[in-house]
């Protein structure tokens, strides 16, 4: 984790802080339910519950010698609890603890990307609302294409990232399982309640087959839905990008006073946070490669899969909650130039109705390959000579011939391409 892109809310979650405090809970809560079953006895627990700690600099040093991190907790809780600490972590093997710790981890941290995301869309809906009846021009290959709204577009990134929450809930959903059933899952030296008990304290279900870990398909679903959370940022990044273009300048970051784009250019305003956004998303979703990876693992467990999910958990759920809260403030904080987008609408001069004139045309009984000849011959002067399309046709007797002078300036209504996005917006708000 980078300090830079690091929010202390989801950082902590990854600290050793607590982890340490997960593991702890779950070893006194599987003590609780082996006393339950008369494993042990007791009158043990409340000894364990009430003197159970541990000491971080003392974990690393016994770590340091034993080369396990298990064992070297233990240790140091053993010289907290006393004597009694030779209950803990009956039947028990060191998965049994590490991945369900890690699960809990998982879940809070998507607890914090669900509300990241729950604040994306909250600003998404208000500047689509916002912006629906702003008229612009759609572009299909980076040309122009025809004209939409700046609401549309926003809708449209707010219905991806409503799909992206369910996503995530999901996800959520399918990581919230725990682990307590021994060294190779079959329980052979602990009672399944003891796993049953834990997981419901701890806020999980149980795993229904585990071997000597949790499978790691539902991780790998996990760092997946996260990569394609961080896709869909991109996708709004670059359309801010291209719109802060300087021939194009339809919309921009917002720069504060006394902010400086460039070191040797005092007059740039550069779209950073978009450009930051685009590199955290290649980040993330390189992530995901070694989450599946994780998934073959020899037989019941092997170690392979454990270093990289030391990495890859922070770091992609610290980055893009990171993200995620810049994404909110770029959308919120966004300038839009309602004016330019008009602008560069017009830009080319009427080419944008061509297919309101094509699909007149066949209505009026020409063909369609005569059609599409007709107003691309016409078209192909305003891209070669800067002539204004209407006017063209207008003089070109085949086309007025078959439609008439009022149905070609008919054909240049703006508002005929607009009528449907009320429809559209009902799709993505509701009433």
């Amino acid at each position: 984790m980078i300090e830079r892109y690091s929010r202390p809310e989801m950082a902590q979650i990854w600290a050793a802080k607590n982890r340490f405090q997960i593991w702890l809970e779950i070893e006194t809560l599987a003590c609780e339910a082996q006393a339950e079953l008369g494993v042990i006895p007791k009158e043990v627990v409340p000894v364990i519950r009430a003197k159970g700690e541990f000491n971080i600099a003392r974990i690393d040093a016994i770590e340091a010698e034993v080369k396990h991190d298990v064992i070297a907790f233990l240790t140091s809780v053993s010289e907290f609890v006393g004597p009694e600490a030779r209950f803990i972590h009956q039947g028990m093997t060191s998965s049994d603890v590490l991945d369900t710790c890690l699960s809990v981890q998982l879940t809070q941290a998507a607890d914090e990307l669900l509300a990241d995301l729950d604040m994306v869309l909250e600003s998404l809906k208000t500047r689509a609302l916002e912006h629906k009846d702003t008229v612009c021009i759609g572009r299909s290959h980076g040309i122009h294409a025809e004209p939409v709204t700046f609401g549309l577009k926003l809708a449209s990134f707010y219905a991806e990232m409503q799909r992206n929450r369910t996503r995530l809930a999901a996800a959520r959903e399918n990581i919230a399982t725990g682990a307590i059933s021994g060294a190779v899952g079959t329980f052979a030296n602990i009672d399944p309640f003891v796993e049953e008990y834990v997981c419901a304290k701890m806020g999980l279900k149980p795993e229904p087959v585990s071997t000597q870990v949790i499978p790691r398909d539902r991780h790998a679903e996990y760092f997946c839905v996260l990569a394609v959370i961080a896709s869909s940022m991109e996708r709004i990044a670059i359309e801010v990008r291209h719109m802060q273009r300087t021939e194009v300048l339809e919309a921009e970051e917002f720069f504060s006073k006394g902010q400086k784009g460039s070191s040797a250019m005092p007059h740039k305003r550069n779209p950073i946070l978009s450009e930051n956004l685009t590199g955290q998303a290649r980040y993330i979703r390189s992530l995901c490669i070694p989450a599946l990876e994780n998934v073959a693992l020899w037989h019941e467990r092997d170690i392979s899969h454990s270093s990289v999910e030391r990495y890859i958990a922070p770091d992609a759920t610290v980055a893009l909650d990171f993200s995620l809260r810049r994404l909110n403030g770029l959308i919120k904080n966004l300038v839009v130039y309602p004016e330019n987008m008009l602008k560069n609408l017009n830009q080319m001069k009427g080419l944008v109705f061509s297919q309101k004139i094509l699909l007149d045309l066949t209505q009026a009984g020409v063909s369609r390959e005569d059609s599409y000849r007709l107003v691309q011959r016409n078209a192909m002067k305003v891209w070669e000579e800067g002539k204004d399309f209407q006017t063209e046709l207008l003089a070109d007797p085949e086309v007025t011939g078959s439609l008439g002078e009022d149905k070609i300036r008919e054909a240049f209504d703006l508002n005929y391409h607009l009528k449907h996005v009320d429809t559209i917006f009902r799709r993505v708000f509701g009433a």
